[in-house]
């Protein structure tokens, strides 16, 4: 039986760690995960400004963290040959917002699947949660169900789930999504998203069957937080 692990994240803005004020080097957040293991661990560059502090993370620990931002057919290779252990790749796949299985197959293709995660960020509208891009401002033409996410697994090794709607706010989890993607994905998938509480691992181990790992942001005290002690993740994840 699996079990939901704690997966770590560092998001860049403006080349430091969005969460914090003041910051810690970006390269701490890389080091520290090193330290306890925590493999699959996602560097998310927030806009432009953030390409050098994202190869300071990669070269704190090469082969040990994700990296995501602005990821294309052109770069990708450029972020693994920089020591990325994976690309997360979002954006590129939906020209004028509209879905691009050729894009997806040509970046499988170049540098193989087991390479490629795949951010799927959405939003609810009218009971369905919608792939969103542009700041999660513009939604897409794909809805987020068993049939898309089966599409994807073909050309991904990993899924990265944000929902949106409740991202950064610190108030819970998305349990309706969480419990759906429990039933839907079959290949290793991360979801971030409003989690606030260290009670929110075991509530997304119960909800997806221990198939979904759970990201935390601003709630952690390593990022600021006061909710969430990043000591008691470690403990969670020692004890799977």
């Amino acid at each position: 039986m699996p079990k939901t692990k704690f997966r770590p994240c560092i998001d860049l803005h403006n080349g430091q760690v969005k969460q914090i004020v003041p910051s810690e080097k970006p390269s701490y957040y890389a080091n520290l995960y090193k330290q306890y293991n925590l493999t699959g661990a996602h560097v998310i560059k927030l806009g432009h400004g953030n390409d050098e502090a994202a190869k300071e993370c990669l070269a704190a620990w090469p082969g040990g963290l994700q990296i995501g931002g602005g990821i294309t057919l052109e770069n990708a290779e450029e972020w693994l040959n920089a020591s990325a252990e994976k690309i997360i790749v979002t954006s590129y796949l939906f020209p004028d917002a509209k879905f691009s299985l050729s894009r997806l197959q040509d970046l499988s293709a170049k540098i193989g699947k087991e390479k490629i995660v795949v951010d799927i960020s959405c939003r609810k509208k009218n009971n369905k949660w919608i792939i969103a891009m542009n700041k999660w401002q513009t939604l897409t033409d794909m809805e987020v169900n068993e049939e898309s996410l089966e599409l994807l697994s073909n050309y991904c090794s990993e899924f990265l789930i944000h929902a949106a709607d409740v991202e950064g706010l610190c108030q819970g989890i998305d349990s309706e999504l969480v419990e759906y993607l429990g039933k839907w994905i079959t290949i290793p998938t991360t979801y971030a998203g409003g989690a606030n509480s260290i009670e929110d691992l075991e509530m997304v181990n119960q909800l997806s069957n221990g198939k979904i790992d759970l990201t935390f942001g601003s709630a952690l005290d390593i990022f600021g937080g006061t909710k969430v002690k990043f000591q008691d993740c470690i403990l969670w994840n020692q004890q799977i």
